[in-house]
């Protein structure tokens, strides 16, 4: 699904008006049927609703939804700030209508006057300003947002809370942004929506499809794509009646130390429960045990180190290697690493440790594998880069990383990022807080050398497996909870993220 920018959204708005053809009062009706057609699934009890209203589209809106919400017996009051000498053509057309409407009252708050008072029980929907918004709220305007981010209200965000940027929001006055419960933005995601810091805007996001012309918006470039089912169905390499193993590749994790096997044994299940032909996994002498008798269905290469992973000899028969899980920090870790990095020329999925070792040896980064996927989360990836303000600039770090090393960058979190060399974004649409848990990324380390190792491309085992990985996270918690939620209940459910997705 594609993230467009606002003016893009516009462009999608202006040709859906004139090839449909429709005209943009009608157009602004169905938005605000589909908003009104939400509340009213959700709020089936009637409630006293206060809707502010700026003098824009967004605000027209606002008007349509008082019109329809009165008439089926809310009892509705709505506030129009007065911030312009004249509002929008559609604006106006609906503010005309809504004078018609009986029992509804209409105030307006100029500047100097006192604000309404919001009673906790209200339902409060902010139609002041949608995603065009190019500068930050300031004054009486502002007043306002922090009048209704003070009220224990409910409160619905019409397309955009007020005062967000589409985008990047680094220059803007985040404590004059309205702060939703829920926001019903129309047709696609927004690209500000995807970034951590503004979830307490947005609240829960829900998409509303509001019949833009769909031919013309799979025409708009744009590099930030929101990964759902349908991306990645396409994607999906089907097995053959007789197919064997070999057809599936052989793969390698480098994974666990002394105390640290777990990482391991779930990196490896995460490989296995991904349709990996043969796994190997290399681990000190100390973990040969456990994982023999934990991972019956790998192989085990065993170092000659007891406890840290120190070097292995042959590498060129695995079609993709893991590396990074519970390796640990040691200095003969460090320099085995910097070995394999140098002779072996696949793409590589680093994570944890080995993304820890290689931010202490930044150079390192120059010889990885073209190709290789990185897994950082937040603070892995800053040891990396450097530290940013806001999920925005990382972003752009991740892709100025991804360019010059031409390497895919995976940061971990919700809406997980992935930064493409080619200047691609991807976020992804499945995940949930219960998996913030301890494993959690081992197990995403081991679905994507999975499928690296079967042969889907590094862009595509990216964009896979972040699906997967939080698809059966989301499966799981259906059933634990996100609290009960453990790394080894997502390897448990991964059989049936690929049954619900690819059959």
């Amino acid at each position: 699904m594609k993230i467009l920018s606002s003016s893009q959204i516009r462009e999608a708005d202006a040709y859906t008006i004139q090839n449909e053809p429709i005209a943009s009062i009608d157009l602004m009706e169905r938005a605000s049927k589909a908003c009104y057609n939400w509340i009213k699934r959700n709020f089936k009890k009637k409630k006293n609703v206060c809707i502010f209203c700026g003098m824009g589209n967004n605000g027209g809106d606002g008007l349509a939804i008082a019109r329809m919400l009165q008439g089926t017996g809310h009892n509705v009051t709505v506030y129009i700030i007065n911030h312009a000498e004249k509002g929008s053509e559609d604006f106006n057309i609906n503010k005309e209508r809504l004078k018609k409407v009986r029992g509804l009252k209409i105030n307006e708050l100029r500047e100097k006057d006192t604000l309404p008072h919001i009673e906790n029980e209200v339902l409060v929907i902010d139609a002041m300003f949608g995603s065009g918004l190019k500068k930050p709220l300031k004054g009486f305007i502002a007043s306002i947002v922090h009048h209704i981010n003070k009220s224990k209200a409910t409160v619905i965000a019409i397309d955009f809370p007020s005062g967000l940027f589409c985008e990047d929001n680094s220059e803007n006055i985040t404590d004059n942004i309205i702060k939703a419960t829920h926001t019903l933005t129309f047709q696609l995601p927004k690209l500000s929506f995807m970034f951590a810091e503004n979830d307490k805007y947005i609240g829960e996001c829900h998409i509303l499809d509001i019949g833009l012309d769909n031919d013309f918006i799979n025409q708009l470039k744009t590099n930030y794509s929101f990964i759902t089912g349908n991306d990645i169905i396409p994607l999906y390499k089907a097995r053959q009646k007789h197919a064997h193993k070999g057809r599936f590749g052989h793969g390698l994790i480098i994974s666990g130390s002394y105390g640290k096997m777990g990482a391991a044994i779930l990196a490896a299940k995460g490989a296995i429960r991904s349709g990996i032909g043969l796994l190997t996994i290399h681990t000190p002498k100390s973990g040969y045990n456990i994982i023999q008798s934990t991972v019956p269905e790998a192989m085990c290469s065993i170092d000659e180190d007891d406890m840290f992973f120190s070097g292995i000899k042959d590498t060129g028969h695995f079609n993709a290697i893991g590396i990074g899980p519970g390796i640990g920090l040691d200095n003969k870790t460090e320099a085995a690493l910097k070995l394999l990095i140098q002779n072996y020329s696949a793409p590589m999925v680093f994570d944890a440790d080995a993304l820890n070792i290689i931010s202490k040896n930044k150079t390192w980064l120059s010889f990885i594998p073209k190709g290789s996927i990185l897994t950082p989360h937040i603070k892995e990836f800053e040891r990396i880069a450097g530290k940013v303000h806001n999920s925005y600039q990382r972003m752009e770090k991740a892709l100025e990383l991804a360019f010059k090393y031409q390497i895919f960058i995976i940061l971990k979190g919700a809406n997980t990022l992935i930064a493409f060399p080619d200047g691609r974004v991807y976020f992804n649409s499945t995940g949930n807080p219960g998996m913030a848990t301890g494993g959690s990324g081992d197990v995403l380390t081991g679905i994507i050398l999975g499928l690296l190792t079967q042969g889907y491309l590094p862009s595509q085992a990216s964009i896979a497996g972040v699906y997967l990985h939080g698809y059966a996270g989301d499966i799981a918690a259906r059933k634990k909870g996100y609290e009960s939620l453990i790394a080894g209940d997502i390897n448990d459910n991964l059989y049936k993220a690929f049954k619900k997705t690819f059959y």
